[in-house]
């Protein structure tokens, strides 16, 4: 089985990897991409693959734009943060929706669902007769952050915090107060641990709490500049990719 991964995230990409190594031990790794533009010159170059796993947020936008530059027509397994793009993903080619961070239970489960398919009939993209039974697993999300400063331990509550971010190659989390800590996790493991609905990536160095927006301006192409208290000099412009999904939480 050939496999296609679309990917944008680095430590994502190497997790999933190896999952696939120890649940699909047939199976070859055909390609990889982390963009929705890479993924077009992939399938103009290649023949398509037998499954597809694909993060619904690549780095230049939303994974669903794909279907409408590439007719995909094998099987997709759809890897997200988010819980809210379950009935589109249905709506296209996908055999299951798996919600990061993603553990090997979820993957092999997912791979008995596409030979349990596939052994039944011919794969079709029109998966809406078994949507009515599958709901993705409810994601469960950290309350707290326990910090180590020296021979100190302290319990961060998640709503006591206003933002995390990473400077000269350490990963921080602020608090409301002001004060800053170290933490363990980088941006990318943060990502996946906090309520999508209350904080947002921003950029590669931050990712913010709703209750931290101070102040909010549009900046060159469409981009904006986001205040924060507690105040910050590093750089709070939400990255040009990012901006449309940024709207969107806004707004919810």
């Amino acid at each position: 089985m050939q496999i296609l991964i679309l990917e944008d995230e680095e430590q994502a990409l190497i997790r999933l990897q190896k999952l696939i190594a120890e649940v699909m031990t047939e199976a070859s790794i055909a390609g990889t991409a982390a963009s929705i533009e890479a993924a077009v010159t992939w399938f103009a170059a290649n023949p398509m693959p037998d499954l597809i796993f694909m993060d619904i947020q690549l780095a230049d936008g939303n994974s669903f734009q794909l279907f409408n530059k590439v007719r995909i027509t094998c099987p997709v397994i759809f890897t997200t943060a988010y819980e809210n793009y379950a009935l589109q993903a249905f709506k296209v080619n996908s055999v299951d929706y798996l919600l990061k961070p993603i553990d090997k239970t979820e993957v092999k489960r997912a791979v008995d669902k596409l030979k349990l398919l596939q052994g039944s009939r011919p794969f079709v993209a029109d998966y809406s007769e078994i949507l009515k039974s599958v709901q993705p697993p409810a994601k469960k999300y950290k309350d707290r952050f326990i910090i180590k400063i020296g021979d100190t331990i302290k319990s961060l509550n998640i709503a006591d915090i206003a933002y995390f971010f990473t400077e000269n190659k350490t990963n921080f989390v602020c608090v409301n107060e002001g004060k800053r800590y170290p933490v363990d996790f980088n941006l990318d493991q943060i990502e996946e641990m906090v309520n999508p609905k209350n904080f947002f990536r921003i950029n590669r160095q931050f990712i913010i709490g709703h209750h931290a927006i101070e102040e909010m301006k549009t900046h060159t192409r469409s981009r904006i500049i986001v205040r924060l208290n507690p105040p910050t000099k590093l750089d709070t412009v939400v990255a040009l990719d990012r901006a449309h999904d940024f709207r969107n939480w806004l707004a919810e």
